[in-house]
């Protein structure tokens, strides 16, 4: 029962996670969109009270007129359209669904004992000061060496460095689809934590600052401006680690840290290309095309690297379908599957509705059973039960002759 809870509470929370994430991420590009595509106001009216930007638009069968003022308006409207729940939101089900799928059950999920052997609980301890170490670097380096000149380079190779020792380390202390989870967990909440400790605290102080008639500190809008880029830059690869989980090539490589900086690399280069496009069509920067290649070289270059060798599981696995050695038969794999896989597939339990202990069962999972087990290497999970590469290579070999379980 406590499996079937678990499958209804992971469903629901991730369904809520990608509808919030939707909304925050949707916002967060139209809004950089909005920055980079403003023009100067052209009605005299809007300079005279402080407009800096206006764009024109036409969707959904109207025309919007969008302005900016880059301080404060000449008065405030009495009702203001604050955005923070969408950040909030996401990462609420977000760290709900992290804690439901990973850290309930940390000693399957998280815990990988070949990397490191840890209880349960001191995995999940220093899971989560991820989470918060993380922040506090990248805020630290924000606030130290943000204004300073050429602030914005110093800071960004910063956080690169500081998220390839991250990646580092979480793929050398969990196990491997965990690490990547745990580094998009980590990133979002650095961006969670901006809108909450000074975007939104920031713009606060000048509606407060407004209202009471007092100057405004435009350093409030420039720290706002600079963690919300950030968190644009950051979206790319948050996703691509929260979607990795499905593609175990990528996390059960032995050099999947790299894997993952480099896919994290990209997407943040592709999404710059996305942030200055605006600024080309209104020719305040160059065309910038190097970006999204140096984006899609980066993935280019891993997918040739990472291609697979058919049958290269082990060389004693090559030799024998190339010299046409003798037919699996079922009851070899029976006694793999006994000795592997039962645990979570048999009688007692069937993960994912998943059971291998009967010959129908297990003709009706084998294609599922050949990916997972022989071709990703993904099962068993964290390979918690100790498969081997020869046992692997029986499993390839059976269904690569028809998969019979006469």
């Amino acid at each position: 029962m406590e499996s079937y809870l678990l499958d209804w509470a992971n469903l629901l929370l991730r369904w809520l996670h990608v509808i919030t994430a939707i909304a925050w991420v949707g916002s967060s590009f139209y809004f950089v969109f909005l920055d980079n595509s403003l023009t100067p106001p052209v009605d005299e009216q809007l300079r005279k009270d402080g407009a800096t930007g206006e764009l024109w638009a036409v969707h959904g069968g109207g025309f919007y007129h969008p302005v900016k003022y880059a301080v404060s308006p000449p008065q405030l409207p009495p009702h203001l359209h604050w955005f923070f729940w969408e950040s909030y939101s996401t990462w609420l089900s977000g760290f709900a669904l992290f804690t439901v799928s990973y850290l309930w059950n940390a000693g399957t999920y998280l815990v990988d004992k070949s990397l490191m052997d840890w209880s349960p609980g001191a995995a999940v301890g220093v899971a989560l000061s991820f989470l918060i170490v993380f922040w506090m670097l990248y805020d630290g380096i924000c606030q130290i060496f943000g204004r300073r000149k050429n602030g914005d380079a110093i800071v960004g190779a910063l956080v690169l460095v500081l998220v390839c020792v991250a990646a580092w380390l979480a793929c050398h202390w969990f196990a491997g689809r965990a690490a990547f989870l745990l580094m998009g967990a980590m990133i979002a909440t650095s961006m969670s934590a901006n809108v909450l400790f000074w975007i939104i605290p920031g713009q606060r102080k000048v509606v407060a600052a407004i209202k009471a008639g007092q100057p405004v500190d435009p350093v409030h809008g420039w720290r706002g401006k600079q963690r919300s880029v950030h968190n644009t830059y950051f979206t790319l690869p948050v996703v691509f680690a929260m979607l990795s989980n499905h593609y175990g090539f990528t996390y059960g490589s032995p050099h999947n840290w790299l894997i993952l900086v480099l896919m994290m690399f990209a997407g943040a280069a592709i999404r710059q290309f996305f942030v200055l496009r605006h600024g080309y069509k209104l020719g305040r920067n160059r065309h910038p095309w190097p970006y999204a290649l140096v984006g899609v070289a980066v993935i280019a270059g891993l997918v040739a690297w990472l291609r697979p060798t058919p049958y290269a599981i082990n060389s004693v696995a090559a030799t024998a379908v190339n010299t046409g050695a003798a037919a699996v038969s079922y009851i070899q794999v029976q006694k793999v599957l006994e000795t592997r896989c039962y645990m979570c597939h048999g009688p007692a339990m069937q993960m994912k509705n998943v059971r291998l202990d009967n010959p129908e069962a297990v003709k009706q999972h084998a294609q599922a059973l050949y990916q997972q087990a022989v071709v990703m290497k993904a099962m068993p999970l964290n390979n918690a039960t100790g498969i081997t590469d020869d046992e692997r290579a029986l499993l390839g070999r059976w269904f690569q002759a028809g998969a019979k379980v006469e």
